[in-house]
């Protein structure tokens, strides 16, 4: 027999049901019809055989099928089994499997089509009794399954509601996720666009030591400035992470697709030998689609800086409301005197990649879609945004 554990709560429900019982054969015991040819002992020996059936009521959570077929049995030769029967089917009906359930109702009704048929010679009062019991038995039953579809109701409901709460945590873990994903992405473009701006002047007052003083003192400051530059972008995307929430668009001044003549003109300062056709006049595109079109450019810039210095880019931005935006940058094969692999904005270097696969997911979160491949000895990376994105 496998062990039950029962609360306080469930203690006290089988010794609710035991007194339900009780008292349900003590009220009734008056209108038992009891033949006459039956004396006082058989109505003691009756009424000890309730009381024994209303005290196995404690027994119906490990044996609920078997003690129900007991009391129904018995039932059917004692008089005062119908509150522990009573008891013994709602409890199968609420806990049992719908077979389960089935095969007890089946046993209780079977001697009904007997009664039915034998109704109309059967004395009143004993019509009345058996009527009575059958009323019960089956109200008993109907609770008990009514119980049963309620329990499956809130148990149901339950799981759904743990289901959306662990949606509802899942969403905002990816929701946070995506935040940091974008904070990473803006510090690998701005903090990419600024340290090669550095490096170049870097390399510049390196490579040539004996410039005009003019020229060093303009270079040094702007890398003093780029460097300053770096360190704001690095403390505003440390402070977002750290309060774990993502880049929010009144923090500071996001750039749009206007910008992009200062941030050419920044590279052009660096030595960088560069065309710029656009952006295209007229409204200006959402602010979402016009930053994705500058950080393209800005990454491809940097890309070429590091990989193709010395190469000439060409950057084209066109478009409309009615064709979307289009941004193409191209960089020619670099010099011939670069001693490392020239393979364009592909090649190896600090970054690993990382630049392009941002750029295309950029693209993809705008709506739009990017390619990045090597053409014509240099590299070419080209970009579609729909302008309502």
């Amino acid at each position: 027999m496998r062990r039950i554990h029962r609360t306080g709560r469930d203690w006290g429900t089988d010794l609710g049901l035991v007194l339900l019982a009780a008292c349900f054969a003590a009220v009734s015991s008056q209108s038992i019809p009891v033949p006459e040819d039956l004396g006082r002992g058989w109505r003691t020996l009756d009424q000890v055989a309730g009381g024994l059936g209303c005290a196995a009521l404690l027994l119906r959570r490990r044996r609920p099928v078997p003690l129900a077929v007991a009391l129904i049995l018995a039932g059917s030769q004692t008089h005062y089994m119908t509150g522990p029967a009573m008891v013994a089917v709602f409890t199968v009906a609420a806990t049992r499997p719908w077979r389960a359930t089935a095969w007890v109702a089946a046993l209780v009704f079977a001697p009904l089509p007997v009664f039915l048929w034998q109704l109309p010679d059967m004395p009143e009062d004993r019509a009345g009794s058996a009527l009575t019991y059958f009323a019960l038995i089956a109200g008993a039953i109907g609770w008990g399954l009514f119980r049963r579809s309620r329990g499956q109701l809130i148990a149901s409901l339950r799981a759904r509601a743990e289901l959306a709460e662990a949606d509802a945590e899942s969403r905002a873990e990816r929701a946070r996720m995506e935040a940091r994903e974008e904070v990473a992405r803006e510090m690998h473009d701005v903090l990419g666009h600024r340290l090669t701006l550095l490096s170049v002047h870097a390399g510049a007052l390196e490579f040539n030591p004996g410039a005009p003083r003019a020229e060093i003192e303009r270079a040094a400051g702007v890398m003093r400035e780029s460097a300053h530059l770096a360190l704001r972008d690095l403390r505003e995307v440390i402070g977002v992470l750290r309060s774990g929430s993502g880049p929010g668009e009144g923090e500071r001044p996001q750039p749009e697709l206007a910008d992009l003549d200062r941030l050419v003109a920044q590279a052009r300062e660096a030595g960088g030998r560069i065309e710029l056709t656009g952006p295209p006049v007229g409204d200006a595109p959402p602010k979402l689609v016009g930053r994705t079109a500058y950080r393209i450019v800005q990454e491809a810039l940097t890309n070429v800086r590091r990989h193709a210095p010395g190469a000439a880019v060409d950057v084209r931005v066109a478009g409309g409301p009615e064709d979307g935006l289009t941004v193409d940058v191209r960089n020619s094969r670099p010099p011939a005197r670069r001693t490392e692999p020239a393979d364009g904005m592909a090649g190896p270097g600090p970054g690993g990649g990382q630049g392009l696969v941002g750029l295309a997911e950029r693209a993809r979160l705008a709506g739009g879609e990017l390619t990045a491949l090597p053409a014509d000895g240099g590299f070419r990376v080209h970009a579609w945004l729909p302008w309502q994105s």
